[in-house]
């Protein structure tokens, strides 16, 4: 049978995901980018070749933030069409909006018959990403997803700030008001929640369903105000956070 790897080295993530002939997920991998996407790409490589899959003997695509360091990829696409790809893949839809929430960038993907028609890209600030709700998380001493577990229990706060380093010294001041911890998550959340929705709202071209992936398409918090604030359903699946990997498997198939 034909395997095809797709490799998506993010900002903060790498995936690794495996397809057969079929277009069917059969291995997938995530871990930490760390600071050598050239070190992160030979790690995923060794992975690969545990599990049997050697990228000698398939075609491998690569996308993403180091996409560049995979010196065994075949061909290197942008994150945007892989993303795209993927995302028509794994909710089985061809016009949909993909909700990406990376941890460095959000991107807005309105896809129709499979293409991509237009997308927006947040990647000057980290305000609305994975990192901006992890650097929040740290200074309440929790974890992302205790965090947004503790969100749902909160209300009636805000954070005006969009930056990052001053967002965080709005929670500092709270904090110091004695604002209880469950409010101070909501607003943290609610902060990434309506810079994604402004984000969408500039997008003209978005349709059909909205489709939430990255690494935090499986908090359903996260899910929940995104529709709360859209005024629309959003779906994710078990596999949202491997988009990007699945989209260049799709590509690698036919290499």
């Amino acid at each position: 049978m034909k395997y095809a790897i797709g490799i998506d080295i993010g900002s903060t993530c790498a995936k690794a995901a495996v397809l057969d002939e079929n277009k069917t997920v059969v291995f997938r991998l995530v871990q930490p980018t760390g600071w050598s996407s050239v070190d992160t790409a030979e790690s995923l490589r060794k992975a690969l070749c545990v599990a049997g899959f050697d990228p000698a003997d398939h075609p491998v695509v690569a996308t993403g933030y180091g996409r560049i360091a995979v010196p065994y990829a075949k061909k290197a696409i942008t994150e945007i069409t892989c993303h795209a790809r993927g995302a028509c893949r794994l909710f089985g839809l061809e016009d949909l909006t993909v909700i990406d929430i990376g941890g460095q960038d959000t991107k807005i993907i309105a896809v129709k018959d499979g293409l991509v028609q237009d997308f927006l890209m947040n990647d000057k600030c980290s305000a609305g990403t994975g990192r901006f709700l992890e650097v929040m998380a740290n200074t309440l001493a929790l974890r992302p997803g205790e965090l947004c577990d503790l969100a749902r229990l909160g209300g009636n706060t805000s954070i005006s700030s969009m930056c990052t380093v001053f967002a965080e010294s709005e929670v500092i001041s709270l904090i110091g008001r004695g604002e209880k911890r469950e409010n101070i998550a909501f607003a943290v959340v609610d902060s990434v929640v309506q810079k994604v929705v402004s984000q969408a709202g500039k997008l003209a071209e978005a349709t059909g369903a909205v489709c939430l992936t990255g690494g935090l398409c499986q908090c359903d918090y996260v899910r929940e105000a995104l529709e709360k604030a859209l005024g629309r359903t959003v779906t994710t699946c078990a596999d949202g956070r491997f988009a990007g990997a699945v989209g260049a498997a799709l590509s690698g198939l036919k290499l």
